[in-house]
């Protein structure tokens, strides 16, 4: 059932997390900024001399209820099909899961799974996540729908559409199904295969943060030691010239008048900065640029690396100017603004408010309300600079955070905090227990740190990658790939190896 344009140029890699209200804004866009730069490469590649033909496109009807036998309402499912490799029935299926936005046909064309399905003669399918994308039940976006949005339903759609998909393309019932997924979509195929061990054979998770944590000050202690480290361009000079960067944006905010008016200009800041919380999205958004910088270091597409945001900070130091530091901030943020396309930088917690406030499905496919609310009901995620070592402004602070969820949904700060301890407590936070899960970390993302990066036992396996950001080992291959980048992607094909090899000798035996 065709709905949408074909050819949706929507992200390979999984938007990114971020909690908070103006770095949710600017965080994710860069995100979908990166990882749709990276899809129009791989179409580009697609199509290109002997390509191979573009992805199909399909639906699945979907309950929107699948725990409710009685309620009969349905919507309908995007997936992506890549079958130029498949061997037939009793090859392999790799599942690529969506996550918190949409999923394009880049998703079985470019970076693993799709790299790695000649070499088994795999099929590989893209499932996008329910409410995102183009998979948004009819009704919108209010909380009598919104309801049926959480990672639970989502496992369950992996279920349907395992089985579902298994009758469509005639796959063989011991044919082994692999889950991949990235970020959020990480965590899904691990947990695909810890409550669905006899349907999903293994997962590969790549920066999956699997702990639930409501306050996540270590993301910024990541920041921290990763715009330190000289492997990536770093220095601690780097580090101490973004605190320096951060302490003059609060200065000329508390001077007020013409210094807060000018750095407004300065920075291109939507508006007026004379609130308190108008003050903390301003600063949450600097935040969000240097974080981002650091998430998704090193990655094609990206505005910033940390190499470059640490000379725009350190350029003129030399010559005694007390603010360098601020004015290689104030570049760093027009370079990012500009590569967004966006006016301005976000400083109206009012405007964010409302705009998350609209249940009408968004057209970018971004998905900014179900992702904010998913953090509200399941998994926290608010990114705080409360500790000493934080080089940025103690705003915005946990409270402000949590008030969005009261603001813009009605929950109460004790229901977002008792929300995390159940998810928790439901798939094992960084000690889920699976099999068969490979969990793929790169120790310059601030995400690692809520994922499994130790072995957890002989079948539940943990690679962590010196020097590389969110999802790196999913991007497509470039030749600047750092040494340790080819042989973290050589573990997974290997791991994958092992456990084909399992597989097989199980089918002789009779079963999977």
């Amino acid at each position: 059932m065709a709905r949408g344009p074909a050819l949706w140029l929507g992200p390979l890699l999984l938007v990114s997390l971020w909690a908070s209200s103006a770095p949710a804004s600017l965080l994710r866009r860069l995100a979908e900024h990166v990882q749709q730069f990276q899809e129009s490469s791989s179409l580009g590649l697609s199509l290109g001399p002997g390509a191979v033909a573009l992805p199909k496109e399909g639906w699945l009807e979907q309950p929107l209820d699948p725990f409710n036998a009685s309620d009969r309402r349905s919507f309908l499912q995007r997936y992506w099909v890549n079958d130029q490799h498949w061997t037939g029935q009793d090859g392999p299926v790799f599942l690529h899961l969506g996550g918190e936005g949409s999923l394009g046909p880049g998703s079985v064309l470019r970076g693993h799974p799709a790299t790695l399905a000649p070499s088994w003669g795999a099929l590989v399918i893209g499932l996008e996540h329910r409410f995102y994308g183009l998979s948004i039940p009819a009704g919108g976006l209010d909380m009598a729908q919104l309801r049926f949005l959480s990672s639970r339903h989502a496992l369950t759609d992996v279920v349907s559409a395992r089985l579902a998909l298994s009758r469509l393309f005639n796959v063989s019932s011991s044919s082994p199904w692999i889950c991949f997924g990235g970020s959020y979509a990480g965590s899904l195929a691990s947990w695909a295969r810890l409550k669905f061990p006899h349907l999903i054979f293994a997962s590969v998770a790549s920066s999956a943060p699997v702990r639930a944590v409501l306050d996540f000050s270590e993301y910024n202690d990541v920041v921290s030691r990763s715009l330190m480290n000289p492997a990536i361009g770093g220095s601690p000079e780097c580090q101490a010239a973004a605190a320096a960067a951060f302490a003059e944006v609060e200065r000329r905010l508390r001077a007020g008048g013409p210094a807060r008016a000018a750095l407004r200009a300065e920075l291109g800041a939507c508006g007026a900065l004379g609130r308190p919380e108008d003050q903390a999205e301003l600063l949450g958004a600097l935040q969000a640029l240097v974080g981002g910088a650091v998430q998704y270091d090193g990655q094609a597409g990206a505005p910033l690396s940390v190499r470059r945001l640490c000379g725009l900070l350190l350029e003129g130091r030399g010559n005694g100017s007390r603010p360098a530091p601020y004015r290689g901030l104030r570049r760093a943020a027009q370079v990012v603004i500009q590569s967004l396309g966006q006016r301005c930088l976000s400083s109206s917690r009012a405007e964010t408010v409302a705009q998350l406030k609209v249940t009408e499905p968004q057209v970018s496919g971004v998905g900014d309300r179900q992702w904010v609310y998913q953090t509200c009901t399941e998994f926290g995620f608010y990114v705080t600079c409360e500790d000493p070592g934080c080089p940025f402004s103690k705003l915005p602070a946990l409270p402000s955070q949590l008030a969005l969820c009261e603001q813009v949904f009605g929950l109460s700060i004790s229901s977002v905090a008792q929300a995390v301890a159940r998810t928790n407590s439901y798939y094992g936070g960084q000690t889920p227990g699976a099999t068969r899960v490979l969990f793929v970390n790169g120790d310059t993302d601030p995400w690692y740190v809520l994922s499994v990066t130790q072995a957890l036992g002989p079948s539940e396996s943990a690679l962590l990658i010196p020097s590389a950001s969110h999802c790196l080992d999913m991007a497509p291959e470039r030749p600047s790939d750092s040494p340790s980048l080819l042989l973290g992607r050589q573990h997974i094909s290997q791991q994958l190896q092992t456990w084909l090899r399992l597989a097989k000798e199980s089918q002789g035996r009779g079963g999977v």
